[in-house]
């Protein structure tokens, strides 16, 4: 008889750190060999494909003020200056992109992340956009996304942003529980965010997005069900529940929170399996490892047809064959490269006016790097690994290429979280939870022992 594991032995046997797979290599591996010429070839590279579209992510790190759990790469001001030195930058960064990219200059995809893209003035945005447009072409159905905070975004903001072309928007929401608010030190009510919904709904937004985080300091199930009412109850097109990502290490301002405010890794997973249930009860079906999506929305629609796509920018229905980021620390996935931007304001400004570019680590992927990214790209977004998808894209057969790491899979179809099928690997709905577990199995990076898990990753569950 096979033994029944209950979920917090296998919450306690999972629970370790891991990567997010938003690339593969991670982040970790980038080189600082990676140079600025090595950038150019690949934009070179990328440029030769000039009938296909590419995807442009834009970083404006902007904020009035940092939230205590916040883990993204900000810069915190209130000067105008400042902001438009940003833009100014940025436009010389677009200028050299457009250079070396040659005649390849259409969008499939445009996304502004910050930070808090919203922090810029009507005028501001104006500005960056028509910078964009200038030097590259948005295509009729592609997807223009913004990140926006609902305490700094007016009204206004909407109106223009829908006017100038965007068509999808992500609310910044975590949680509405006032306790929960004053320990990572962000202030946003119920009211606010309500506001901003049915404005961006008025003005024609007909895609919207609304981030929650479980695992944050003070939260409660029953708390936290009350916000997921509220949210269910506005019913955004989509919602992505973040796992809170604890990194005081790396992330100062993370120090503000006290460690003994969070939750015990049993009631993190109360919490996650009580939103997975109400939003599943309210219609949305589950995307990927946490996100969810209305049954008429283009993501829910992709998953049943297993086309849906993960990327820096998250998931998305329309990937690009090459990503472009610009921005301080901004990403970009082209020519089987990953090359990455400067993180510091300051540096960024430097190396643009010096250079052209900032690039100062990157990636150059090999052919066992791109079948790996392959699977575990796809398993992560479609819980289903079909073995004759490597053996149509790269020529491969999935039970002798991956032998070794296929034995190592017994333990999650002992656990009940993985089924072997005759055509293909299938994650079973209870683990969905450990899929980070699952695809570290195909990390070819993973257990060199010069690695600092504990410092680098945030844990899987």
């Amino acid at each position: 008889m096979k033994k029944t594991t209950s979920t917090y032995e296998l919450l306690k046997k999972y629970d370790r750190p891991g990567p997010r797979y938003t690339s593969y290599p991670t982040a970790p591996e980038f080189r600082h060999d990676f140079t600025r010429a090595d950038y150019i070839a690949a934009l070179a590279r990328a440029g030769q494909d000039v009938s296909l579209p590419l995807s442009l992510y834009v970083h404006i790190p902007f904020c009035e003020r940092r939230c205590h759990f916040c883990g993204c790469t900000t810069v915190i001001t209130n000067s105008r200056e400042s902001v438009s030195r940003y833009l100014t930058t940025l436009d010389t960064e677009l200028a050299s992109i457009s250079k070396h990219l040659g005649s390849r200059r259409s969008l499939m995809q445009l996304h502004w992340g910050g930070g808090t893209p919203t922090h810029l003035t009507i005028e501001e945005i104006e500005r960056l956009f028509h910078q964009i447009t200038d030097r590259f072409t948005i295509l009729p159905d592609a997807e223009v996304a913004i990140e926006v905070d609902p305490r700094v975004t007016t009204a206004e903001h909407i109106e223009k942003l829908r006017e100038i072309g965007f068509n999808r928007l992500s609310m910044g929401i975590q949680d509405f529980t006032p306790v929960v608010q004053a320990a990572i030190g962000r202030w946003q009510t119920l009211q606010q965010s309500e506001a901003l919904y049915h404005t961006s709904r008025a003005y024609g937004f007909r895609c919207i997005n609304m981030d929650l985080i479980y695992g944050l300091p003070k939260q409660t199930v029953a708390d936290f069900a009350h916000t997921i009412d509220e949210v269910a109850r506005m019913r955004p097109d989509r919602v992505a529940l973040y796992s809170y990502a604890y990194l005081p290490a790396q992330r100062s301002n993370q120090r503000l929170i006290n460690a003994t405010w969070l939750p015990s890794l049993e009631d993190k997973f109360r919490l996650f399996a009580t939103a997975v249930d109400k939003f599943v009860a309210a219609g949305y079906i589950q995307i990927g490892m946490d996100h969810f999506a209305l049954p008429d929305d283009e993501l829910a629609i992709s998953l049943s047809q297993q086309r849906l796509h993960r990327n820096f920018m998250g998931y998305t229905t329309k990937p690009a064959a090459d990503m472009i980021g610009i921005g301080m620390s901004a990403i970009g996935d082209l020519a089987a490269c990953y090359a990455q931007n400067i993180s510091k304001i300051g540096s960024y400004h430097t190396a643009i006016a010096t250079d052209g570019l900032a690039t100062y680590r990157g990636y150059r992927l090999s052919h066992d790097d791109l079948i790996r990214r392959r699977l575990i790209t796809f398993f992560m977004c479609n819980f289903v690994m079909p073995f004759d998808l490597l053996k149509r894209e790269f020529v491969i057969d999935y039970h002798q290429y991956f032998a070794r790491e296929d034995s190592q899979l017994d333990q999650f179809v002992a656990d009940g979280l993985l089924e072997r099928r005759p055509e293909a690997l299938a994650i079973t709905p209870v683990g969905r939870i450990f899929i980070r577990n699952v695809a570290m199995v195909f990390d070819a990076y993973l257990n060199r022992a010069d690695r600092p898990q504990q410092q680098t990753f945030s844990r899987t569950i």
